[in-house]
């Protein structure tokens, strides 16, 4: 899962990237009467499906410029961004108070009558009625996109456990309102059906006769831009580094330069290849590119929160569960006693009075214990079916975790998540017939939603993690499993095409982890790390043991 969601990031930010390359060489392009594009078509023509119908080289040429500026290192970088992001700011409250002297309410009840065609909708205010919404939010999600790098930044803040979700929070708090003032002014100014896809705030504010305003606010859209192509291009690299750190990727993209303190190659490498996205495919394509890829990766991100609040690490046993079983293991142990096997006459050995001679040899047996450990925790792993039945419910209200609960929750969320893919599916292929009031899908639908919210109950009464934090998702399990319904529904609303392109990606990242990754990882190697750490510990407690039993023993008193 780590792979994929990893994998699904570096699709959002090299799409994201690219399509706000493009779409800010397009904005350049239109305020000089697209010349660019007439040229590049007239001389270099691209006759394939699916790509763009020119090469955009400024585009190319503009996400290798952030790509140096980058490299530089953060300190350079935070500058940049921090000038682009005020000016954008300044312009967005500019715009919205020269807006609101000419503010038409009546743009937002247009009858069907005042449209100049049936493709706009029926006017109003849903001129596309609420499917028509759910579908352009799919789309629109792009523009909430970039948040999560700021937990990239992780080991650049002072205090991150704090201030990453402030950090979170504020700014889709402020994107948020900066996004809600900008549609509300632009629709009630200027009809919506009659507005410029390339450049639309100037075009808004020529055609209600505010010059100024126009050349003003291209400024600002430009910055506002600016600020989205770094913050694009910003993680990309660390992603790669974080990957390539644990080897589910190349190791050469986790070198840093000596320097900048920056993955410079990782930094390079990204920035080229987005540069090349951004010059062969236009904005529409990589934009439901990007947004399929992110919703994916936001809905694991979901399902993780669900699953490391109520698991239980079960490669780490728990020392309670060691002195519960202390004299099992003890058994174990004394199944090959150094001072028995090895028949040796206290009188005539002084090894054996020597602690770590016997540590040694307890060390040598180590396999005796390790067999007798797992066959002793295997046998506790197993139970009846009125123990899960009771925990599923957690009748006895039990507020620690177990390993119990911890299988119990996991089956839970598997369930809720295929639930919830089913649900789905049946909202988007019944719609019609829901607002028909068609009994059968109504029936279907209202089934399948009493599990959900029956194993949503279920997982709420499980103990999770008390870990004292500085923040936690609140409101766990149902904030996470209304981010999960939420985003599997817009993702299905993203056409065919943006599905196999999907695909292909998703098949290459495979092939990579496959190939390469799932032999190379980190974490491979950490269970037997972990067992190695346990059965050190209960070789040094066992030594310690019987160091003690011999300094007691008959034995050896006769020496004194």
């Amino acid at each position: 899962m780590a792979f994929i969601i990893g994998w699904n990031l570096v699709l959002e930010y090299v799409i994201g990237t690219a399509s706000v390359a493009r779409g800010y060489s397009n904005y350049l392009d239109s305020i000089f009467n697209n010349t660019i594009a007439r040229h590049l078509n007239e001389t270099l023509p691209i006759h394939f499906p699916s790509l763009s119908s020119y090469p955009d080289f400024l585009a190319f040429g503009i996400t290798v410029l952030l790509t140096v500026i980058l490299s530089l290192g953060v300190r350079g970088s935070s500058v940049f961004n921090n000038v682009c992001t005020i000016l954008n700011l300044l312009v967005v409250v500019y715009a919205v108070i020269v807006g609101l002297f000419k503010v038409d309410i009546h743009n937002w009840k247009l009858t069907p009558e005042e449209l100049p065609s049936s493709k706009f909708g029926t006017g109003g205010y849903f001129p596309y009625g609420f499917r028509g919404v759910m579908s352009g939010a799919a789309t629109c999600f792009y523009g909430y996109v970039g948040f999560d790098c700021i937990a990239t930044t992780g080991e650049e803040a002072r205090n991150p456990q704090r201030a990453i979700p402030i950090a979170i929070i504020g700014s889709l708090m402020i994107v948020f309102v900066a996004y809600f003032s900008i549609s509300c002014i632009q629709t009630l100014i200027w009809p919506y059906y009659d507005q410029d896809v390339n450049a639309p705030l100037p075009y808004v504010f020529q055609m209600v006769g505010y010059p100024v305003a126009k050349w003003i606010i291209t400024v600002g859209a430009l910055t506002g831009l600016s600020t989205s192509l770094l913050g694009g291009m910003f993680p990309l690299p660390r992603i790669l580094y974080a990957m390539a750190h644990d080897g589910l990727i190349f190791k050469f993209l986790a070198k840093t330069h000596p320097k900048y303190k920056t993955p410079m190659l990782a930094t390079y490498i990204s920035g080229i290849f987005t540069g090349f996205m951004a010059m062969i495919f236009d904005v529409k394509t990589l934009a439901n590119m990007m947004s399929i890829g992110t919703l994916l990766a936001y809905t694991l991100v979901a399902v993780s929160v669900l699953i490391l609040r109520y698991r239980v690490d079960e490669e780490v046993i728990p020392m309670s569960q060691l002195h519960v079983n202390n004299e099992k293991l003890s058994n174990a142990t004394n199944e090959y006693d150094p001072l028995e096997s090895s028949s040796i006459d206290a009188s005539t050995s002084a090894e054996t009075d020597n602690p770590y001679y016997i540590r040694k040899m307890a060390k040598k047996n180590m396999s005796a214990i390790t067999s007798s450990t797992s066959t002793m925790l295997q046998s506790t792993q197993h139970y009846s079916y009125r123990d899960i039945f009771e925990q599923i419910f957690n009748r006895e209200n039990i507020e620690v975790q177990t390993k119990l609960s911890s299988r119990v929750s996991m089956w839970i969320i598997t369930a809720i998540s295929v639930f919830l893919v089913v649900l789905s599916v049946l909202l988007t292929v019944l719609i019609n017939d829901l607002f028909n009031m068609d009994p059968g899908a109504w029936f279907s639908i209202g089934v399948v939603s009493i599990f959900v919210i029956i194993l949503t109950i279920a997982l709420a009464r499980q103990p999770s993690d008390n870990k004292q934090l500085s923040f936690k998702v609140p409101w766990v399990p149902f904030i996470p499993i209304l981010s999960v319904f939420v985003n599997i529904n817009l993702m299905l609303k993203l056409n065919l095409d943006t599905w196999y392109r999907f695909m292909y990606w998703m098949i290459a990242g495979f092939l990579i982890y496959f190939g390469y990754g799932m032999w190379n990882s980190s974490e491979r190697k950490l269970p037997a790390s972990k067992l190695a750490t346990v059965y050190e510990a209960a070789s040094d407690a066992e030594s310690e043991e019987e160091v003690r039993k011999s300094e007691q023993s008959p034995l050896l008193s006769q020496k004194s």
